[in-house]
């Protein structure tokens, strides 16, 4: 039951616009618009940069964190994204809770039991408040890949249509495990999970390269290395009439009927209207080029009356395609083929390597176990092993299973190499004993690659395991054990820095963030990286020979003739106090230089600044 008594006439009228406006036919749970609108604009999120728990692989100094580990609520750590990776991110993969009754996941604190009477409902509105956020991370092209039980596939497919509308592009499937009767009282073995994919318009799996083994020129062709290929398509010709034609060998005068249950793939020159034009070439203009290959050494018949035809269609004597009889009683236009030499073989197409549209296969939506591979044909899969590797592997590292349900890293790095680029940042929001990172590191490492990876985790903290911290005892150990090498497996290399969220309430964010916040903030803003806390007077956060970004945690004397001293032509300034510092700039500032000034916090939190930093060429 949505709430009502204590709205002002504002909140009011957005719960009666949510309630007469958004009932739909679909999906409906329990939700309460004016709590979510406060639960996103509650506080201030910013980021503790902790560099004990950070990790800058093999030892080896750095001045800047590629890759970043996120402790906290990942609604809070979705809502620092925001202000600092707003359509940044190409990528992004999760597992969440599914929501199986067996307290899987905590909402409010509190883990979700099967008797909760409102368990789907919270399930749906939890994954809905993140999803919406995630949604306004992703670039033009980018992707959102999302595993799930079969259980509740459809809720949360009907959930992301309305998250993001437009973008459905499918689902993969995925073998978890072999044949069981685990707790499944009809026979009925679930061994299989979905991964849901939702894309913008620009996106694309990259697919797999395509072979060309089947493609030559031996007879020498100018046009290049060709194939034979099938010249029909599989439609019936009841549904495609105008491409159900007779079709003449103009060198032989052989005639060929088409496949009643599959037409001819180009239209005839014959069948069109005056004046209408085909997006490809006509047959006919295929036949002149020399792309059709009619048959040489055939049966060829000629039917002098239709008596003749008739019998031959009884007797089987006509030409076939496949299991098909391409002349038939039922057929239309059967006293056309009387008197004319038919041709018992099938014409096939010469299709040229140089025509090919694509250099690569599309992705099936099947994923190969890896216990099969081999079994059958799977040019076009993704192979993975059952989640028995996922727990092996969280074993190895650990030596015994930290964490439960891990996801292996073959079908998480299967995902990925099709997904991403090798510059692409990839987020991972449940990000659990994180798998996703394992995957990034060993694509880099093959592809020589600079991926990056975000992976936000909680504590999993309760009132039964308070010093509980999933994020730093799973999740970040096993990656850094992972970047530096355990036991005699080499490390993979890379970095990550380990921030916390910090909320703070918006009308005491300047007075109760910290410098160092303020910094780091401002480094993901405008780098995507995390630097340690500069010495000096002034904090750069971002320079190259034109343009210089930099703090000023104090406005004085100093930190201003410091900022002056910068070679740089061209300076965007942020301070707590941004008014004094305009002030002690107009005093003091050189010919030829120029200024953008903004608040530390409040812009560098709504990211506000952007378009004067970008227009003073910032290289983010």
């Amino acid at each position: 039951m949505q709430r009502l008594e204590g709205l002002n006439e504002h909140e009011l009228r957005r719960q009666l616009v949510s309630i007469l406006t958004e009932q739909k036919l679909g999906l409906v749970w329990e939700r309460d618009v004016i709590a979510r609108d406060e639960a996103i604009n509650a506080d201030v999120v910013l980021p503790e940069f902790v560099e004990e728990l950070s990790c800058r692989g093999d030892g080896a100094p750095s001045d800047q964190y590629q890759n970043l580990i996120i402790e906290g609520d990942n609604f809070d750590s979705l809502r620092l994204l925001k202000s600092t990776h707003a359509n940044k991110i190409r990528v992004i993969y999760i597992d969440p809770p599914y929501n199986t009754g067996n307290k899987d996941w905590v909402y409010n604190d509190s883990f979700v039991g099967q008797n909760d009477k409102w368990r789907h409902s919270q399930w749906l509105e939890f994954l809905y408040q993140r999803l919406e956020l995630a949604r306004d991370l992703l670039t033009p092209d980018g992707v959102i890949l999302v595993s799930i039980n079969d259980e509740n596939r459809d809720r949360l497919g009907m959930l992301m249509d309305e998250v993001f509308p437009g973008m459905r592009m499918g689902s993969i499937t995925w073998r978890t495990r072999q044949g069981s009767n685990a707790d499944q009282s009809c026979f009925l073995s679930v061994d299989h999970e979905h991964v849901l994919v939702y894309g913008n318009p620009g996106f694309n799996f990259n697919g797999f390269d395509k072979s060309y083994e089947m493609y030559s020129n031996d007879d020498e062709d100018p046009r290049g290395d060709w194939r034979t290929s099938d010249l029909t398509l599989g439609f019936s010709y009841k549904e495609r009439p105008n491409l159900y034609y007779p079709l003449k060998d103009e060198s032989t005068g052989a005639w060929y009927p088409p496949n009643p249950e599959r037409i001819w793939v180009y239209a005839s020159e014959a069948r069109l209207k005056p004046g209408q034009t085909v997006q490809t070439k006509t047959m006919e203009e295929f036949a002149r080029l020399g792309q059709i290959l009619f048959p040489k050494d055939q049966k060829v018949v000629t039917w002098n009356t239709m008596e003749e035809l008739l019998a031959a269609i009884d007797a089987g004597e006509v030409p076939r395609a496949g299991k098909t009889s391409t002349l038939r009683r039922d057929l239309p236009g059967l006293d056309f083929w009387v008197g004319k030499p038919v041709g018992f073989g099938r014409p096939a197409f010469k299709r040229y390597k140089a025509d090919l549209r694509n250099q690569t296969q599309p992705l099936s939506s099947w994923i190969v176990p890896s216990f099969e591979e081999g079994t059958y044909e799977a040019e076009n899969n993704l192979a993975s092993a059952t989640n028995q590797e996922g727990a092996r592997q969280v074993a190895e590292v650990f030596g015994d299973r930290a964490f439960n349900y891990a996801k292996p890293s073959s079908l998480i790095k299967g995902l990925l190499s099709q997904a991403s680029k090798p510059g692409d940042i990839v987020l991972d929001f449940f990000a659990g004993s994180g798998t996703t990172a394992l995957a990034i590191l060993e694509l880099n490492s093959e592809d020589a690659g600079s991926r990056r990876f975000i992976l936000c985790s909680s504590t999993e903290a309760n009132t039964k395991e308070k010093t509980k911290n999933i994020c730093r005892d799973v999740t970040a150990e096993r990656i850094r054990r992972i970047i530096n090498g355990y036991g005699k497996t080499k490390g993979l290399g890379g970095n990550f820095a380990y921030l916390r969220t910090s909320k703070i309430p918006p009308e005491d964010a300047r007075m109760d963030s910290t410098d160092e916040q303020a910094f780091h903030l401002l480094s993901l803003r405008n780098t995507l990286s995390i630097r340690p806390y500069p010495d000096g007077p002034i904090k750069p956060v971002f320079a190259n020979a034109e343009l210089a970004i930099v703090y000023l945690p104090q406005v004085n004397a100093t930190s201003i003739k410091a900022l002056t001293a910068l070679p740089q032509s061209r300076l965007a300034v942020y301070s707590a106090r941004p008014e004094t510092v305009a002030e002690k700039l107009e005093t003091i500032e050189k010919e030829g230089n120029s200024y953008a000034i903004g608040d530390a916090i409040l812009m560098g939190q709504a990211g506000n600044m952007a378009g004067a930093v970008s227009e003073m060429g910032a290289e983010e």
